[in-house]
């Protein structure tokens, strides 16, 4: 009998704690959203997302202001990495015909989960949710960004004690078409 133990493959996604560093993730949140354009359609893991309706126009980003960012959620849960690529396609403001396929497996190669919280600000032993991967599609412009929730030793904002943790969106892909 061999004393070197083997991972059991039926046992899942092992949690993610703030222990490791860099931090890596096993699976991933998705949205996508479209912005600018005509019959917007965002297919990833099967699941539609965007705008299909071929003659309206999607709302601008700056129509929303500064909350743009904050509006822009994944709720397509549970994604183990990485299925096929996105297929994208739309009509850009100007009516021009695009399609894309948009390999986030090939993004996220690496498995680290962008973020922007110094390693010494980051609270000890703290388990992570899967981040979120968001896909914007913004008139000619494809962008795939990143959030996660990053729990803090202290808050931000002292006078605010729910401020313990960081969850910026990071940009981690853009290509115009």
């Amino acid at each position: 009998m061999s004393s070197s133990a083997t991972p059991d493959p039926s046992a899942g996604a092992q949690a993610v704690t703030t222990e490791q560093w860099p931090l890596r993730f096993q699976r991933h949140r998705f949205g996508g959203f479209c912005f600018d354009t005509w019959g917007c359609s965002i297919v990833y893991d099967g699941f539609p997302h965007g705008q299909d309706d071929r003659e309206r126009l999607s709302a601008s980003a700056a129509s929303f202001g500064a909350a743009y960012p904050k509006r822009m959620k994944a709720a397509h849960l549970d994604i183990a990495n990485f299925p096929a690529p996105a297929e994208v396609s739309w009509r850009a403001k100007d009516k021009s015909e695009h399609h894309a396929r948009i390999d986030i497996g090939a993004i996220f190669a690496d498995g680290l989960i962008r973020h922007e919280a110094a390693r010494e600000d980051v609270a000890a032993g703290v388990s992570l949710n899967d981040p979120e991967i968001i896909l914007e599609v913004n008139d000619r412009t494809i962008n795939v960004y990143m959030r996660c929730m990053i729990p803090l030793k202290a808050p931000l904002d002292p006078a605010n004690p729910n401020s313990d943790f960081r969850a910026d969106l990071v940009r981690v892909y853009s290509q115009t078409y």
